[in-house]
């Protein structure tokens, strides 16, 4: 029986990662978050003080960047180290996405997301995944919502975990300030796919935003 590949893209704080988790969950697929992937090298660069992207690209052949699930949840690892609870933070958020622009850490990874959409039916999100990743995946989805909305759910979050680390304006100006970034990189920039099914969910709550992307996979797989 043909895996199935269904290609989650959207900006940063759109709930891609929690969504597709859920979703995979639904369908029975193996979630794959590239967003953490790229986050875990960002992680190793930031402590290893690699800065210039010379420094990086001779930094990659040093890293082994693994997936492990553990219960149904995706535990990422860099040389052995579980990073999962270390990747979260809005330094890391940044440095993930200066590194996602660099020619040769998309490479290192982009081997890695191709094998596993090779051998299993997966969920897999991030920023090029039915432009670049996953071109052929059976499923693209678009997901997005307006940038006051998406700073305002990562804020709660953020609250919840570290009270008082950033005002809502400062997440904000992040994510203003990553959408930027993100979309006029010169390497893979974030754009909705010509085949992909654009779903916002600005007015939606968690609820209604799930059965909103598995309505779109329902109807697209005819199951």
């Amino acid at each position: 029986m043909k895996n199935v590949n269904i290609a989650v893209d959207g900006p940063s704080g759109a709930g891609k990662s929690t969504l597709a988790r859920r979703l995979a969950e639904r369908l029975g697929y193996i979630y794959v978050d590239t967003g953490a992937l790229y986050r875990a090298i960002a992680y190793d660069m930031l402590q290893h003080h690699a800065e210039s992207e010379q420094d990086i690209a001779e930094r990659l052949p040093e890293l082994d960047i693994a997936i492990d699930y553990q219960d149904g949840v995706q535990h990422v690892l860099v040389n052995g180290e579980d990073v999962s609870g270390l990747i979260r933070t809005p330094e890391v958020s940044m440095g993930a996405s200066r590194v996602s622009a660099i020619p040769a850490v998309r490479q290192f990874l982009f081997d890695l997301q191709q094998r596993l959409a090779r051998e299993h039916s997966v969920v897999m999100d991030g920023r090029d995944i039915g432009t670049v990743v996953l071109p052929d995946a059976d499923v693209k989805i678009f997901l997005t919502a307006t940038p006051e909305k998406r700073a305002w759910r990562r804020y709660l979050e953020l609250e919840e975990k570290q009270p008082g680390v950033q005002s809502y304006e400062d997440v904000l100006a992040d994510v203003i300030r990553r959408d930027e970034q993100d979309m006029n990189r010169a390497i893979a920039p974030l754009k909705q796919a010509e085949d992909a099914v654009l779903v916002d969910t600005t007015d939606a709550d968690l609820a209604q935003s799930e059965q909103m992307l598995l309505d779109v996979c329902k109807e697209k797989l005819r199951l």
